[in-house]
C-alpha cells in the first residue's frame, strides 16, 4: 500500500500546483510579547482551514515535511532555547497518506521562540518551511520569511515576503527600470482593415504538446531498438503467456504497458513543482551556464557509452530491490516489473530521456511539454510489450537480435555527441564567451556526421564490434543520408550577399548559434537589421523618428526565436516592413550579464506574493514581459506606440506563416497612423 501513498502524494503536488484555483488553506500571523527586559517571545500562529493540517516540528524520516524554523545568524540577538510548539490542537495518529504515525495540527498551530536582544537597531529575521495536507491532497512545501523589528515592538513582516518595501517604492523601481508603469499601457481601439491580423495570437500550446508527444514517441521507438530493450520483448512476453491463462495474460499485459507509461510520467512531476514556484524558473534553469556545461559533459558520457567504451547503468541495488518486489504478485508485482525494465534499460534509454529533458526545459510550458514527451516515450516503449503479450504469434515476425542493434546504438552516440555541442553553444551564447560561433559549430557538426557516415559504410569500428563483411541496404541508405546531412551542414558556410550573412539552414534553426554570432561576418542584430537591446534608448529613438516599436522578447537559447529571425524576417516583404517602418527593440530574457548596482532593484513578484530582486538583464526583461504584458513565452512580438503607450494590435508569438506575420505588421502600422 505504501506505493500507492507515494504516487498519491506526487500527483497531488503536481495537479494542485497547476490548478487554476490557488489554494491557501494556512494563513500565518506573527507578533512579539515582551517577557523581561531585553527578552521577548516571538509567536507564530497558523490559522488552518477545516480538514487541513500542518505537521509538527518532529517527523520521522520518510514522512511529510516537518515544520522547520531557522534564524539568520547575528550578533544583535541571542536565541533562548529552541522553537516550542503548543500541544493544543495537536493530534498524533496514523497518517493515511504517508502510512505512518505522525503529529499534526488542525484548526490552529502556535510556535514560540524566546530571544534576548543585544542591539535593537537590527531586526530578528529568518524563515520557516511547512507542508499542509487534507484527506485528498497535499500542497507543495512552502517557505515563508519573517522579520521582527523589536525597537518599537512593531512587526515588520509580510507573511509571504519579508523585505520591507511599500508599493510606492515598487512603482518607483519600475519607473527607474523601464520609464513607465504597467498601468500606463493601453490597448488601441483601432480596427485594422485586415481583420485576421487582429485575431493573431500565440500558437496553440495544445499543438505543441502533440508535437512533443510525437517526438517522445519516436524516441521511445528508438530506445526499443537498442540492445538493452529489444531482447527483453520475447522474455517478457513469455512470462505473461506461460504464467497466466489467456484472460489474466491479456489484462496483465495491458497493465504492464500502462505501468511502463506511468513510470516515465512520474519522472516529470518534480518539474511541475518547480514551474509552480516561479513561472520563469525553468527558463532560468535551461539557460544556466553551469547547467548547460553539465549537460555537455553528461551528453559526452552518454555518447562514449553508446560507442561501447564503457557501460552506464543505475546502481545494481536499485535493480535488486525492484526485482524482489516483483515476487509480490498481482498489481504490485506487475508495477515493479515495469520499474525494473526502466532501471535495467537505463544505459540505452537514459541518453534519449536526457535529450527529451534538456529539450523540454528550454521551452515555454516546459513542465507540460516534458510530461507529454515522457508520455509519448513510455507509450512507445510499453505498447509493444503489451501487444506482443496479447498476441504472442506476432513475435515470429520480429527480426532476430544481432549486430544491427549495436549499429543503431552507435549511431545514436554520434547524435548525442552533436547534441552535447548544442549545450556548450548555449553556455557560450548566454555567458558571451565568443568561442562556439556559427563557423565553429557548423564545422564540428559536419565532422561528426561525416564520421557517422564513414562508420555506417563500415570503415570505422568501435570496441566489441566486428567489421561487417557486407553492408546491408538499410545501413547503406542511412550512411548516404548521414553524408548528405554533412554536406548540407557545409552549405551553411556559404555567404549570402543579400543578407550579408551565412546561408540560413532551416533544419538547424534554434540548434545552431544565430547567424550573426560569427567570426567572419558578425552582426549585432538579426538579418543585419538596426536594433536596440535597451528599452529606454529604443523608445527615445522611436519618439524622435516618429515610428512604432516592434518589441521583440527573445532569448539566446530560444529555438523558435531563431526560426523567426532566420526564415521569416529575411523574407523580402517582412524585411522591408520591419526595416522601413519599425524601431526594433530585442530584449533577451535569458541574458546572464549582471545588471549595474543601481538597477539591481526589488520588484513585485508576478504572482502578487511578495517581492524579488533583479540580478541580471535576463531577470530584468523577463520580469518586464511577465509583469507588463502578462506572458512569459518567447518569441513574443508586441507592436507599440511610444508616444501614447498603446499596444497597437494583438501581440503574436511564433508565427512562421509569412502572410500572417506580414498582416500583423501592417495592422500595427495602420493603427499607428490612425492614432
Amino acid at each position: 500500500m505504501k506505493l500507492y501513498r507515494i504516487l498519491f502524494i506526487l500527483f497531488s503536488f503536481c495537479f494542485t500546483s497547476l490548478n487554476s484555483q490557488i489554494l491557501e488553506p494556512v494563513k500565518w500571523n506573527f507578533h512579539s510579547e515582551q517577557i523581561e527586559e531585553n527578552k521577548y517571545e516571538l509567536v507564530f500562529i497558523a490559522d488552518i482551514d477545516p480538514n487541513w493540517a500542518i505537521y509538527s516540528k518532529t517527523v520521522d524520516e520518510g514522512g511529510p515535511i516537518a515544520t522547520t524554523f531557522y534564524f539568520t545568524e547575528s550578533s544583535n540577538y541571542k536565541l533562548i532555547g529552541e522553537v516550542v510548539e503548543d500541544s493544543i490542537n495537536m493530534v498524533t495518529q496514523n497518517d493515511l497518506v504517508f502510512d505512518m504515525v505522525v503529529s499534526k495540527f488542525y484548526n490552529q498551530a502556535i510556535f514560540r521562540q524566546k530571544v534576548e536582544i543585544i542591539n535593537y537597531d537590527n531586526p530578528v529575521s529568518g524563515g520557516f518551511e511547512f507542508m499542509t495536507c487534507d484527506d485528498t491532497q497535499c500542497l507543495a512545501p512552502e517557505i515563508i520569511d519573517f522579520k521582527f523589528n523589536l525597537s518599537n515592538k512593531v512587526l515588520e513582516s509580510d507573511v509571504k515576503e519579508t523585505i520591507s518595501i511599500n508599493q510606492n517604492n515598487l512603482e518607483k523601481n519600475n519607473l527607474i527600470l523601464y520609464g513607465f508603469l504597467p498601468t500606463d499601457i493601453k490597448k488601441s481601439k483601432v480596427n485594422c482593415s485586415n481583420s485576421s491580423a487582429n485575431t493573431t495570437t500565440v500558437s496553440s500550446p495544445t499543438k505543441t504538446l502533440f508535437n512533443i508527444f510525437g517526438l517522445g514517441f519516436i524516441g521511445g521507438l528508438l530506445a526499443l531498438l537498442t540492445p538493452c530493450v529489444f531482447p527483453m520483448i520475447p522474455l517478457t512476453v513469455s512470462f505473461f503467456t506461460k504464467k497466466n491463462d489467456n484472460t489474466n495474460g491479456y489484462s496483465n499485459a495491458i497493465l504492464y504497458g500502462v505501468f511502463i507509461v506511468l513510470v516515465y510520467l512520474i519522472l516529470s512531476i518534480p518539474f511541475h513543482l518547480l514551474d509552480s514556484v516561479n513561472p520563469d524558473i525553468l527558463n532560468d534553469i535551461s539557460t544556466n551556464v553551469y547547467l548547460n556545461i553539465f549537460f555537455f559533459i553528461i551528453f559526452l558520457l552518454f555518447a562514449f557509452s553508446f560507442f561501447g567504451y564503457y557501460e552506464l547503468s543505475l546502481p545494481s541495488s536499485w535493480v535488486d530491490k525492484s526485482a524482489k518486489r516483483e515476487s509480490a504478485g498481482g498489481i504490485i508485482g506487475i508495477f515493479f516489473m515495469a520499474l525494473t525494465l526502466a532501471i535495467v534499460s537505463f544505459s540505452c534509454t537514459g541518453p534519449i530521456l536526457g535529450s527529451l529533458l534538456a529539450g523540454s526545459i528550454s521551452n515555454d510550458s516546459a513542465a507540460w511539454e516534458l510530461t507529454a514527451g515522457m508520455g509519448g516515450f513510455g507509450l512507445a516503449l510499453g505498447l509493444p510489450f503489451a501487444v506482443f503479450a496479447m498476441f504472442p504469434n506476432m513475435l515470429e515476425s520480429l527480426p532476430k537480435s544481432g549486430g544491427w542493434l549495436n549499429t543503431i546504438k552507435v549511431s545514436l552516440g554520434f547524435i548525442e555527441l552533436a547534441l552535447a555541442l548544442k549545450f556548450l553553444s548555449n553556455a557560450d551564447l548566454v555567458a558571451h564567451w565568443g568561442i562556439i560561433k556559427i563557423e565553429v559549430f557548423l564545422i564540428l557538426w559536419f565532422i561528426i556526421f561525416l564520421l557517422m557516415a564513414i562508420y555506417l559504410f563500415g570503415k570505422i569500428q568501435f570496441p566489441n564490434e566486428i567489421k561487417p563483411k557486407n553492408i546491408s541496404f538499410t545501413r547503406a541508405v542511412f550512411a548516404l543520408l548521414s553524408l548528405g546531412f554533412a554536406l548540407y551542414l557545409a552549405s551553411g558556410l556559404i555567404y549570402n550577399k543579400q543578407t550579408q550573412s551565412y546561408r540560413a539552414l532551416s533544419l538547424l534553426s534554434g540548434l545552431a548559434p544565430p547567424l550573426g554570432y560569427s567570426y567572419l561576418a558578425p552582426k549585432e542584430c538579426p538579418n543585419n537589421l538596426n536594433c536596440f537591446k535597451d528599452l529606454k534608448s529604443g523608445i527615445e529613438y522611436a519618439k524622435k523618428s516618429n515610428k512604432p516599436i516592434l518589441l521583440d522578447f527573445t532569448g539566446y537559447a530560444c529555438v523558435n526565436c531563431r526560426k523567426m529571425e532566420e526564415h521569416v524576417w529575411p523574407l523580402k516583404q517582412v524585411d522591408s516592413a520591419i526595416r522601413e517602418n519599425y524601431v526594433l527593440i530585442s530584449l533577451y530574457v535569458d541574458d546572464k550579464k549582471i545588471l549595474p548596482d543601481n538597477e539591481q532593484l526589488l520588484v513585485a513578484r508576478t504572482n502578487g506574493k511578495g517581492v524579488r530582486k533583479l540580478i541580471n538583464y535576463g531577470h530584468k526583461w523577463a520580469y518586464f514581459q511577465a509583469q507588463y504584458f502578462k506572458t512569459n513565452s518567447q518569441p513574443y512580438y508586441i507592436l507599440y506606440d511610444p508616444n501614447s503607450n498603446e499596444i497597437l494590435n494583438n501581440p503574436v508569438g511564433y508565427t512562421p506563416d509569412e502572410e500572417e506575420y506580414l498582416a500583423f505588421l501592417n495592422c500595427g502600422l495602420e493603427a499607428f497612423k490612425n492614432n
